[in-house]
């Protein structure tokens, strides 16, 4: 199997939407025990955990704890190339907080995949349980300077929380308890992408209104200074930025984009350039319009237009249907950039046009495998292939520049290998690190 076979293989369920919720089975342990299970015959080894002992007493050696901090008991479980989280909860808010992580990765919005759900255990606590999302990191260890820098982290930290809670209000769900305690995020190309993991107090709507996202702001708010204040008083807080400050412009950043999706525009009728400027921006934001609703005003000279169905991940949709590669949006903007460099470089060597589609799949194999090939496998669980690939080309531009002229990538991978070495492994946590993050 190739490289590129391997990484989509893997990485696809970590990154992919708009997929249908599957069939649940049922399955029953001895007492009564009831075990959930979406697509059993994906997660095989769910169903022989030990779910009728309390999650804080099972002994196994693949159980791990989880990075981060937890009002309940939270566990994290490997099988091979697959991990799971497991979470100790009482039984209604088990269920709850299946459907909810189910309906929203239904809709296509950044969450875990919910696998099982197990209610009907002696003592009342259900369990719910979710595969780990790989390459994931708590805001914790952000903040606390782990892993390789992220430039302007305080920025990029607030923008992916603010682009979370604005699709989350776009999709019609009502989060209740926004944080950054209840959101995971990845790198994504020198940015990072966010995801929401607990859901225990959200609801669904058929569409929010002002006062519920404005009381989602409200929450927001207080949680994420309070969480920050915290690290502060516990002299975690490595990066240079003010809790309350942080805090405050989570409001701001948010009725801006807010505002830039939603907002109606107007135009003089037969004059297309705002209309175009308006998408160009939103795909720079990464969001894709399958539909645009445009009204003539009463003075008949003019007309409205409103952006509708409004999606994320234009970007990461381009690029997957292209080379088949999952990637995060900022990524898959960055591939395609190289792409598209790729596809003049082979215009000029042949002397005729290449075809886009041509070119993504010529620059695949060879370009991005041979990147990718020449990462040692253990290393691959420092960061996720697209990353790599993306910190890569920086490490290119930053050769070029000092070297005068184009490093070729070859040598600027060998040269790359010394940095990810000193990356630590982000693809699972690990216990040293876990206890290494208590205060």
């Amino acid at each position: 199997m190739s490289i590129s076979s391997r990484i989509r293989n893997s990485l696809s369920r970590q990154h992919q939407g708009n997929v249908k919720c599957p069939q649940i089975h049922l399955f029953r342990h001895n007492g009564g025990v009831r075990v959930q299970v979406a697509r059993p015959a994906d997660h095989p080894a769910v169903t022989e955990l030990p779910f009728r002992q309390p999650l804080g007493t099972w002994d196994m050696p693949n159980l791990h704890d989880v990075l981060g901090l937890h009002r309940h008991v939270v566990k994290l479980v490997e099988f091979g190339d697959v991990s799971y989280v497991v979470k100790e909860l009482p039984d209604p808010l088990a269920l709850r907080e299946f459907r909810l992580l189910r309906e929203i990765d239904d809709a296509g919005l950044p969450t875990a995949e919910a696998v099982a759900v197990v209610t009907g255990r002696p003592g009342g606590e259900g369990m719910i349980v979710t595969r780990h999302l790989d390459y994931s990191v708590p805001y914790r260890s952000l903040l606390m300077g782990r892993g390789l820098e992220i430039p302007y982290l305080g920025d990029r930290l607030l923008d992916a929380l603010v682009a979370l809670l604005v699709r989350v209000h776009l999709g019609g769900f009502f989060w209740g308890d926004c944080s950054l305690s209840n959101t995971l995020f990845r790198r994504d190309a020198g940015a990072l992408q966010a995801y929401i993991i607990d859901v225990e107090t959200a609801d669904r709507h058929p569409m929010l209104t002002d006062g519920q996202r404005q009381l989602d702001l409200m929450i927001a708010t207080d949680n994420v200074a309070g969480g920050l204040l915290d690290l502060e008083a516990g002299g975690r807080l490595k990066v240079d930025i003010d809790p309350v400050d942080f805090a405050i412009a989570i409001e701001g950043r948010y009725e801006a984009l807010w505002s830039e999706i939603t907002s109606p525009s107007t135009a003089a009728i037969g004059d297309m350039a705002p209309m175009r400027r308006r998408l160009e921006r939103l795909h720079e934001l990464g969001f894709e319009v399958e539909e645009m609703e445009v009204v003539t005003n009463d003075d008949d000279v003019s007309v409205n237009f409103i952006p509708k169905v409004v999606e994320h991940g234009y970007h990461a949709d381009r690029l997957k249907s292209l080379t088949g590669l999952a990637a995060g949006e900022n990524q898959a903007r960055r591939m395609l950039h190289d792409i598209h460099g790729y596809a003049a470089w082979l215009q000029a060597e042949t002397g005729r046009p290449v075809r886009f589609n041509v070119a993504a799949v010529r620059w695949l194999d060879a370009v991005f495998e041979p990147v990718i090939a020449k990462i040692p496998q253990v290393m691959l669980d420092r960061l996720e292939p697209a990353e790599i690939f993306h910190q890569v080309l920086e490490h290119r531009w930053y050769m070029s520049e000092r070297a005068g002229s184009d490093v070729p990538l070859p040598d600027v991978v060998i040269d790359y290998l010394s940095v990810l070495a000193g990356a630590p492994a982000e693809r699972r946590p690990l216990d040293d690190e876990v206890r290494a993050e208590r205060p």
